[in-house]
Formats: C-alpha cells, structure tokens, sequence
C-alpha cells in the first residue's frame, strides 16, 4: 500500500484544523448523511471555545489507493513542542499561510523546523476569500522565507496552491479567481465572487499535489523493528501510549520489545534496554484509532503496553538494540506555585479541594503533557509546576476547574539559567506586532520601559490602510500584563505575538503594574450604592451581589498605592424623597476577570484563587494589619 506521512503547519488561527475538515469529507471518511460538527479534530472543549489547536492530532485519509496519514498541529508558540516533534515522523509538510496576513511568527519557526529536517514543502495560502486578500504578494512573501531560511532548490520547487478551507476549494493558480468574494449573495446562501459566480471546486489539486510531490517514505519492512517515540497519549486502562512512525522493520501485537533510553544513535548494551510487551497496536483510519494486527514501516501507530514511555526514547526488535536519534523536549520558561485554597470562601464549590487531591492532578498531567513539570517545594502544601507560557499553564488551570478542583496559583516567574561564566540568564522571546501606522508611537513607548530590542520594522499595505510590522526581542518578563495594556492603547485594532527566542543576559529591573487596586477590607456582598460610589477612581472587578471577603481585590485603582474598600455599604435610609435620591444607579460594566488576565495582571503579593463557580484575586496577607506589617518589614529589609 502507498503512503504518504504529512503534517499541517501553520500560525495559529490560519485554518489548519478547518482545511482538515474539508479534507476528510471530500475524501469519504463520512457517511454522507453522518451529521459532523465542524473542526471535528478538535475535540477538547477547551479547544472548541477558543477557537484554537491545544494538543496534536493524527488522522488519516484514503486516496485513489494512496494513505495520506495526516497530524494537525497546534498553531500556538506555547505548545510549539508539540509540532517539533510531530515533524520527527512525517515526509512532507502542508504549510498554511493567511492570504491577508502573510507569514507570520509561528510560521517561520514551524518551517524553520520543517525545512532543517529536509521535509517537502505543499505551500497553501489560505483563506483566499478575505475581503483583504492579497494572495500573490503573500506567495512572494513566502518564497522569500523559504530563501531567508536556506531551503534546497528542491524546497524552493515546493507547489503553490490557493485555497478557501471554509469553502472546501483549492486551485492551481490564481487566475480562476475572481475578487472580492462576497459573504452569502448567493440564492442559497453560498459565498460567490463579485459577478454572481460561487467558488467552485473541491480539493482534488490539494489532494493530487500531496502525492505528486510528498515522497513516499523510506521504510525498510524487512529488517527488525524500529519506531522512534514522537508524541505521547494517556489511556486510564492501559496507561501510557507510544505514538511514531515505524522506520524499519514490522510489529504485531503480543509481540516482545525494548525500550532504549534518550541518547546517541547506535547499538545499546542489554543492560540499559528496558523489556516489555506490545499489548495493543492502533492504527489511524479516518479520525477514529483502531485495532491491528500488524503494521510495518512508514505507517504512523499507536502502541499500548510498555512502561517508561517517553519523547524521544526508541522501540526496537527484542534482540536487536539499536537506538535512533531522539528529540529532546523543549524546557519550559516560566513557573508557577500551586498550593491549596485557604480563602473563607474554600470548599463552597469544588469538589477536589485537598493538597493531596491537587498533587495526584498534577502529576497524573505529566502523563500525557510532556511539555510541563511539577516539582515539591519547602512548604508541605505548594507545588511547582513549570511550562512554556501563560497559555500553557492556563489552560491546565482552565480544565483542572471545570473538574472541580479548587486551588490558588502565584504570579508567573521566569526560570533563569546559569551560564558559563556564572552569569545569570533569561528566556527572551520574538515579539511580533502589527498595529495601524498611526499607533507606532505608543507601542514602542510602552515597549521602551520593558527592555525591548527592535529588530525589524516594515510597513505594509496601501495609503489610508497602512500597518506596521514591527519584530522585538524582549525578556520574557517584559511581556507580563502587557497584553491588556497594548489591546486598550491600539483600541483593540493591533496583533501581538510572540515565541520563545532564545536564552540571554539579565536585563535588569522591569517596571511592573503600574496602578493599585481596591482591597475589599469585609466579608459580605457587593453592592450597587457602594460599587457606584468607588466607580469615578477604579475599574470594578465585581458586580452587585458578587460575595466578597477581607483582602479580595474588587478593582484597580486609578492611582498607584492599594486602597482599603467597602463595597458592602448600603444607602442609609430616610424618611425624605427627594428627586436626587431615587436616581437610578448606572454601573459601568466590570472587567471580566479570565485566567490568562488574572496571571498577567498579578504582583508578588497577590494571589489567584481558582474554583469551579469563579476566578478571584486576592492578597497573599488577607488582613490589612497583616499587610502592613509585612510591607514595613520590606522596606526595612530595603535599608
């Protein structure tokens, strides 16, 4: 059987996940009746609500004979470990690239990856029916990263195809489009062209041009087994699954295997090979994992069974020991403590609220995120769990609630390293920023403060439309809370993103928030005269009837310094009406409090209190006596 092993690259929100739909209909993987949700490899709900890929996904298709096994991947910087390893076991990569956007900061760096390991390239310029499409400078633009990023000639032979994943169309060229397409000018609805003409078409060039230029891989079926350990899955009744692609050999299930440590490739004694067992063996058909028999090289399969499983560790035939290259997992940059929640409001709605409970999550999470760590610390009921971004930790933290866990989570700090002289370093990330050409001035003014390097700016688009790209290195630290500031300064109208870059000097002290908040100094419920009363000098946090306790924050204040508050006071009552007092009391809206803003927005002092019913910020030192107390003894130790 031919087959042919790709995966989807691409920056996040470019339409991977919704081209693979498409994909796999046109290619009959379901019933024509079959009622199927849209993006269906995104099955976490949790990737559902945010419209993004969290975790990598294999699924497969059948074409005019041919296999085309196909990984989705994340598009996200945090989860970029995901993809290196993905592309460890597939020929050729499918990379989409937004016909507006263009490349983009995940997009050199997945293809930095993808062009390194020799993989062939499918370009597809994505979304071809925005109204800001301009998809043959977007081609220029791509050609130029392949050439700025050192591709073969082969590489830089990759076919070009322009696509609409919504759409389920691709084409050769791009003189078979007419522009603008216009959104539902159809009789029926269907999105046409400025004549009146749909976007006809399906993705056969797609499919055509994934065997034409993809190779086959090269797989040796006869000699003994051999499978390097790509990524990893979690099943509670047989544990760890080993998911790879076979690159020599054939195994069956029941059959007798060893487990060879991370390290150079080669022979390894016996005595540090590892015996084990296949209990399982799956294959991917469609989207669904099913049972086999037997699978020989080149076919990308799970196996079930064998203990110790890690990245990058091989499997190989029982009696012949030879190890492959392995990947080595990306470190994580930033940390976090977990420790249990002690707020007076504890216990009101999580089910899983003990040290003991929170530990045995943490910890069953290392099973399946390879990416993550957690580590004990020197008090008895706080953990360490270190990984690659805010995002990363979020989401662990998002789906731990909504199983009912309760805890309360530190602000974010960033893991240094040593370096060969003794001294002391940091993560830095690419900062990648486009912005309308009139806000310049005020990102690179907030961006000044935060130890930021420019290092590369370029305008793009047509007079009156014009937009900046601006390309930072900045301290990792640097980016903590400026996500919320950046969104109010371009009033919601710039992109930001960024990826880790590289390990540097420390740069030194970095101004953090730059405003107090209100400190909630009583137990009791928010109400609206109180809340209505504090609302000229802050921006609420809670709503009348929010429940409140002594030391919870309930705002930020305009000014810096925190501020003691009571949103619990009601209005006297008298025996006088006047017009004056039966004035409806108008509220402004309260900041939505989610996880990732709560992780930027926090200090040192403050705390995260995460349950299933709310998110809450709070202070370390709850009692106000108690605060300033410890700030007193800060600025002696200061002196």
């Amino acid at each position: 059987m031919s087959i042919r092993n790709i995966a989807i690259i691409a920056h996040v929100d470019h339409g991977k996940t919704t081209l693979v739909d498409k994909m796999l209909r046109q290619a009959g993987v379901f019933r024509a009746n079959q009622q199927v949700v849209e993006r269906v490899l995104d099955s976490n709900p949790l990737e559902r609500e945010r419209g993004i890929t969290i975790l990598s996904k294999n699924a497969s298709v059948r074409w005019h004979g041919t296999k085309i096994n196909i990984v989705d991947t994340p598009g996200h910087a945090d989860f970029g470990g995901e993809v290196e390893r993905i592309l460890r076991m597939v020929e050729g990569v499918l990379l989409l690239v937004d016909a507006a956007e263009g490349p983009m900061p995940q997009t050199r760096f997945v293809t930095r990856k993808a062009l390194a390991l020799g993989l062939m390239p499918v370009v597809v310029i994505n979304k071809i029916d925005r109204s800001d499409a301009r998809p043959a400078e977007v081609h220029d633009e791509v050609l130029q990263l392949f050439m700025d990023l050192e591709a073969t000639d082969t590489q830089l032979d990759a076919p070009f195809l322009y696509a609409s994943g919504r759409d389920g169309v691709a084409y050769k060229t791009l003189s078979v489009i007419r522009y603008p397409v216009s959104e539902g000018s159809g009789a029926d609805g269907q999105r046409t062209t400025d004549n009146g003409e749909r976007l006809s078409g399906d993705l056969t060039p797609l499919f055509e041009a994934i065997i034409q230029h993809i190779p086959a891989p090269l797989a040796d079926a006869s000699g003994p087994f051999q499978m390097l350990i790509s990524t990893v899955d979690h099943s509670p009744y047989v544990g760890r699954i080993a998911i790879g692609r076979i690159e020599r050999g054939t195994v069956h299930a029941g059959q007798s295997v060893t487990l060879l440590p991370l390290g150079e490739p080669g022979m390894v004694p016996p005595e540090e090979a590892e015996r084990g067992r296949v209990l399982k063996l799956f294959g991917f058909e469609g989207v669904e994992r099913v049972e086999l028999e037997e699978a020989s090289a080149g076919d990308i399969v799970a196996l079930a069974g064998l203990d110790g499983v890690e990245v990058g560790k091989t499997v190989a035939h029982g009696e012949h020991l030879e190890r492959l290259a392995g990947i080595a997992v990306e470190e994580p940059t930033i940390s976090v403590d977990f420790m249990v929640n002690d707020s007076p409001f504890a216990g009101r709605s999580g089910r899983f609220v003990t040290t003991r409970q929170v530990r045995e999550r943490l910890y069953r999470e290392l099973e399946r995120n390879v990416a993550m760590r957690v580590e004990e610390t020197d008090q008895p009921d706080t953990l360490a769990v270190s990984g690659r971004g805010e995002l990363h930790l979020a989401i662990l933290m998002e789906t731990m609630r909504r199983e009912g866990f309760e805890f309360q989570v530190s602000r974010p700090r960033v893991i240094t390293r040593e370096g060969r002289h003794g001294e002391k370093l940091e993560p830095y990330e690419e900062l990648l920023v486009d912005v309308p050409d009139g806000m310049l001035g005020v990102v690179m003014e907030g961006l000044g403060p935060r130890r930021a390097e420019m290092l590369d700016l370029r305008n793009v688009g047509q007079e009156g439309a014009a937009r900046v790209h601006l390309r930072f290195r900045i301290p990792a630290r640097g980016l903590f809370g400026y996500r919320s500031d950046f969104l109010t300064e371009t009033r919601g109208e710039g992109v930001l993103h960024h990826r880790f870059f590289e390990y540097g000097a420390w740069a030194g002290p970095i101004p953090g928030r730059t405003r107090g908040v209100l400190v909630a100094d009583r137990e009791g419920v928010a109400v609206g005269y109180a809340l209505f009363n504090l609302q000229e000098r802050a921006t609420m946090f809670v709503s009348p009837g929010d429940p409140v306790y002594e030391g919870m924050i309930v705002g930020e204040h305009v000014r810096t310094g925190d501020l003691d508050v009571n949103v619990s006071k009601e209005k006297k009552l008298t025996n006088m009406r006047t017009t004056a007092s039966d004035e409806m009391i108008r509220l402004e809206p309260p900041r939505q409090v989610t996880l990732e803003l709560a992780l930027e927005y926090i200090e040192d002092d403050e705390l995260i209190e995460v349950t299933p019913a709310a998110i809450r910020l709070r202070k370390r030192q709850r009692l106000s006596g108690d605060r300033r107390k410890a700030s007193r003894q800060a600025r002696a130790a200061a002196q």
